[in-house]
């Protein structure tokens, strides 16, 4: 069995909708993961925008233009009278309970209810036109499996127990239909899984399920070795491993969320990652298994403030690092890098909410300095220490350009710079140049 998750873009339109029911449609018993359709999710956030600010003619107008275009999708998706009406009284039924909303009290709870309409319609809207062409598909809400605890973390034993139930309900069905990112918390109360989204949801079925495969299609051919928006001659990488795949994740490779791959790498199930407007793109396997020798790609995460506390007292003191990460664990701040000398430390991070509480607490033990829009440049691939030579690669492609941090050492598989932002196309497209098309 494979899991096969499609985003917004591949399932935007009618027409995308039946070219994917064709990619799914290939004989075996898979799973399917469904995103809202694209644009869906921000016009269902403006409309509790509105209902948050009281006012319920501004979130009708809205419902109102979005319901238009959902009927106009079924119109263009169904073609017989049966399931014409019936996907005509699903559209009316789903935004009828958006509108009950414009009535009453509007908090988190509700948002979370109107927001996961997205992904309820568009798999419904798929499982109909599935069966209208004659295939035994079968809907599986994912409410009544996937589920967080009380740390909003997924818990898989239930995960996995409450799956199984559902699929045996289901032998004789050819194909199962399901949507990604929402789940019920441990209050039972419908909620979302935030991190990753819909990948984060086919990764924990995957595990659940032991597939074969998790398949994360998208609107590109797989990951490339470098932003190919910005650098010239960029090209797909065929192969990654987990940990590569999770630092181009998080250091700006926006295909695949870092986290939602934890439960397909634990539980030793590839990720390919395809391109619905080329199925037939070799795309990229992300899996255990590495590959020696080898600088893969290059990534780039823009908005880094860099912040150095510079204190004579640091020199041979006692518990001077605990304090200062003591200081952003209590803003809940995440810090990306970190460099270290006998007088001072300098540390990013790329979330300002509490920047100048955080300054003023680290002005009781220094001198502080703060650096804004940086740019962290990663270098991702096979960069052990004992392959004598490979940081200087990425060193020498980068001599031209002014580097303020260095990060080497903190695992096997990158090398990061933290440059000025202005700096970023030029570090990218040099490190493109020196790496992997041979110009010096």
């Amino acid at each position: 069995m494979k899991i096969m998750k499609f985003g917004g873009t591949s399932v935007g339109s009618a027409s995308r909708m039946k070219e994917v029911a064709k990619l799914i449609t290939n004989g075996d018993k898979n799973i399917v993961v469904l995103s809202a359709m694209s644009g869906t999710t921000n016009t269902l956030e403006e409309i509790s925008d509105y209902l948050y600010k009281k006012n319920p003619e501004g979130a009708n107008e809205i419902i109102n233009q979005l319901e238009a275009q959902y009927r106009k999708h079924i119109e263009e998706l169904l073609s017989t009278p049966e399931f014409k009406q019936r996907g005509m009284e699903l559209i009316k039924s789903h935004f009828d309970y958006i509108r009950s909303f414009t009535k009453d009290l509007f908090t988190l709870f509700e948002e979370k209810v109107v927001l996961a309409q997205g992904e309820l319609i568009s798999t419904a809207m798929m499982n109909f036109y599935l069966q209208e062409q004659g295939v035994k598909s079968v809907l599986l809400p994912a409410l009544e499996f996937m589920r967080t605890d009380k740390n909003a973390d997924p818990d898989p034993v239930y995960i996995k127990d409450k799956l199984h139930n559902q699929l045996e309900l289901h032998d004789e069905a050819t194909l199962f239909v399901t949507q990604g990112y929402i789940c019920r918390n441990a209050y039972g109360e419908i909620d979302n899984l935030q991190r990753g989204g819909s990948d984060y949801t086919a990764s924990l079925i995957g595990a659940a399920v032991n597939a074969e495969e998790i398949q994360i299609w998208t609107d590109i051919d797989g990951m490339h070795n470098n932003d190919p928006r910005i650098v010239d001659k960029t090209k797909p990488v065929r192969h990654l491993q987990f940990e590569e795949a999770a630092e181009l994740a998080y250091f700006g490779a926006k295909i695949l969320h870092p986290t939602c791959i934890q439960p397909a790498k634990y539980a030793n199930i590839p990720v390919r990652l395809l391109n619905t407007m080329d199925p037939n793109a070799a795309g990229t396997l992300v899996s255990n298994e590495s590959e020696e020798g080898v600088i893969k790609a290059v990534a780039a995460k823009e908005d880094i403030t860099a912040i150095k506390i510079k204190s004579s007292r640091m020199l041979l003191a006692h518990g001077f690092l605990r304090k200062v990460f003591e200081i952003f664990e209590s803003y809940q701040t995440s810090i990306d890098m970190i460099c270290t000398s006998e007088v001072g430390v300098s540390v990013t991070i790329d979330n300002n909410k509490h920047l100048n509480e955080i300054l003023n607490d680290l002005k009781k033990y220094g001198t502080v300095t703060v650096d804004h829009d940086m740019c962290i440049i990663c270098v991702v691939g096979d960069l052990r220490w004992e392959n004598v030579g490979f940081e200087a690669k990425a060193l020498d492609s980068m001599k031209n350009i002014p580097v303020r941090m260095i990060s080497f050492g903190g695992s096997n598989y990158n090398i990061s710079f933290l440059i000025r932002k202005s700096d970023k196309a030029r570090a990218l497209q040099q490190l493109s140049d020196g790496l992997f098309n041979g110009i010096k």
